[in-house]
């Protein structure tokens, strides 16, 4: 009698931990089917993503920089895409800071000492345009007379040839009028654009 109770509470407790078991399965299953339906595969959309929005493409427009030839005696002019701008100050800054960055196609040579950047950039009610550059413009410039006019007119023809309406550009460093920039070129007028310098 006694061993046939026991028997009783050890199927018991086998069932009971029988059941339990398959509680908990079925939990987890109903669990997964409500969470993340079977066969698919969760992707994110990085346009719905807040702050990943594509950002729209700049309108561009052709311009002319100019390069040093390989004899280093004329400046080559050489076609390049460059974003659009607003109005003549925006669009000569826009101009300005590709030419003093861009690297010049082989066989030709930049005449922008590396590192030069554009502080600045005024047009006058006459027409005229003050380019303010850092100093970086000198101290990384190797000097020489036809090295430095045809650093400065890099500059000039880059705005003048690109934008006619505008008629001269005085060339300041580091926010200040110089006389020169390495002791060569007179820097203490505007400028003209100089087409006898560009290779034809």
């Amino acid at each position: 009698m006694k061993s046939r109770t026991l028997e009783q509470w050890a199927a018991i407790v086998v069932i009971a931990l029988a059941a339990v078991a398959f509680a908990v399965a079925v939990m987890y299953g109903l669990n997964r089917l409500l969470t993340k339906p079977a066969g698919v595969t969760t992707q994110v959309d990085p346009a719905a993503t807040p702050g990943a929005a594509a950002t729209p493409a700049v309108p561009r427009i052709k311009a002319t920089l100019f390069f040093l030839s390989e004899d280093g005696l004329h400046l080559v002019p050489t076609e390049r895409e460059v974003p659009l701008a607003e109005g003549p100050v925006a669009q000569a800054r826009s101009i300005l800071e590709a030419q003093l960055a861009a690297e010049a196609p082989a066989p030709l040579v930049s005449t922008i000492p590396k590192g030069t950047a554009l502080r600045g950039i005024y047009v006058s009610d006459r027409n005229e345009v003050f380019v303010d550059l850092d100093p970086a413009i000198r101290t990384g410039h190797p000097g020489g007379t036809t090295e430095e006019l045809m650093t400065v007119y890099t500059i000039v023809n880059a705005v003048l040839t690109n934008l006619p309406d505008l008629k001269e550009v005085q060339i300041l460093v580091g926010g200040q009028e110089v006389d020169t920039l390495l002791g060569h070129v007179d820097l203490r007028r505007p400028l003209k654009k100089n087409d006898a310098l560009v290779a034809k």
